[in-house]
């Protein structure tokens, strides 16, 4: 899957560097077309004239060593990019990205790129475990970055432990199997709908949920990165998408929620519903505040039309997925949701456990599809429960082509 691929091999400053020789030699006999941008400090270690004779490619270091004048050489390299490896990946240069910093060529061409980026660790095992590097890299882990595990062993500093670069031939074959999953979805068209509705009493009242969206966002960005055109309908939410390739449509009320899901899900192939959506509205709708009153008041509710229903009943090529968020007897109503609603996979909450409430950056669900065969997905971040519930998507799919 790195075959004809055009991959920017980052070199940053490290005893390790010389691991990024092999790595380069590696993905040129895999077919790949390799540039080399390096760090000042990776140049002390190993020379730019090794790795331009392994990929056969200049080497950039400067960002002011302009090759082609007709080109801005960083730019014009984070736009060949398909594929970014930053191996090894310093505490330096993880440190960098995360912030924003872009004081050097490597450094900024990563801000520029639109490419996967692979983050390849290398440092020592206290400075692996530094609180500033952990939380360097779970933010560049929200940003959609993938990180390649450091071994552990003998390092060079003299300490055992994990922060070893690991081997280029693990670092290729890591790189190979995500790409390949990564394209699961290439050429579907997928529809998510995320987030909470609101349901207005007066202009500064309403009634809403505890949703935040963060599932679906990560639904959809994950359908994005497994290759997908994608569409967000998504209610009110503080959420910004980490990337500009998911089309996004921003609604309010469960009416327009239930508008636009129908809108667009004809020309899809898989419509995931993860939004939390009102159930009821007050009937009466009042254009000026209403004042403190004496006494009780009651505001007469209605049924809001249920958009899952409404799609199961058109469907016809579409792969349709619901979300039960229940707090007793989950199975049971998850399953008889799942068959009255006419879906093809359920994903049920139980969201009175730990970890599986709304707001929170970690999920643990049941996906249940309509053979009732059913997958525990264990605690784990939404980002990572988005494309294990994509994954089964994918096979479930396959099943039915069968």
């Amino acid at each position: 899957m790195v075959e004809n691929k055009n991959i920017l091999l980052g070199v940053s400053g490290g005893i390790a560097v010389y691991k990024a020789c092999a790595l380069t030699s590696k993905l040129t006999q895999a077919g790949a077309n390799v540039k080399v941008m390096m760090t000042e400090n990776a140049a002390k270690f190993v020379s730019p004239l090794t790795f331009q004779a392994l990929s056969r490619n200049p080497v950039y270091i400067d960002t002011f060593d302009e090759k082609d004048t007709k080109k801005i050489a960083h730019i014009d390299v984070a736009d060949w990019a398909d594929i970014v490896i930053i191996a090894p990946a310093t505490a330096n240069i993880i440190g960098k990205i995360a912030g924003g910093i872009a004081d050097d060529m490597l450094s900024t061409t990563l801000l520029a790129t639109q490419a996967s980026i692979y983050v390849a660790p290398a440092m020592n095992v206290h400075m692996y475990a530094h609180p500033a590097v952990i939380q360097n890299m779970q933010q560049l882990e929200k940003w959609g970055y993938h990180f390649i595990e450091p071994g552990a062993g003998y390092l060079a500093c003299g300490y055992v432990g994990k922060g070893r670069l690991e081997e280029p031939e693990q670092i290729v074959k890591v790189v190979q199997q995500h790409q390949a999953k990564s394209s699961i979805l290439t050429g579907k068209k997928v529809l998510v709908s995320a987030g909470p509705t609101r349901e207005q009493i007066d202009p500064v009242r309403f009634f809403t949920n505890r949703s935040t969206g963060k599932m679906g966002f990560a639904l959809a960005e994950a359908a994005a990165n497994f290759g997908a055109e994608v569409t967000l309908v998504s209610g009110p939410t503080n959420l910004e998408l980490s990337k500009n390739n998911v089309r996004r449509i921003d609604v309010t009320t469960a009416e327009e929620m239930y508008e636009a899901m129908n809108h667009y899900f004809l020309e899809s192939d898989i419509v995931i519903k993860a939004a939390a959506v009102a159930d009821y509205r007050p009937k009466q709708v009042f254009q000026e505040k209403m004042k403190k009153q004496e006494g009780t008041w009651q505001i007469e509710m209605e049924r809001t039309r249920d958009i899952l229903q409404s799609l199961g009943e058109v469907k016809t090529h579409q792969f349709l997925v619901g979300f039960a968020a229940e707090t007793t007897n989950v199975l049971d109503y998850g399953k008889n949701k799942l068959q009255k609603k006419q879906l093809d996979a359920i994903v049920i909450n139980d969201v009175s456990t730990e970890g599986a409430g709304f707001g929170g950056d970690m999920n643990v669900a049941t996906y249940l599809n309509k053979d009732l065969q059913s997958t525990e997905l264990a605690l784990s971040t939404k980002q990572e429960m988005a494309e294990k519930i994509l994954t089964l998507i994918h096979r479930d799919m396959k099943d039915e082509a069968k």
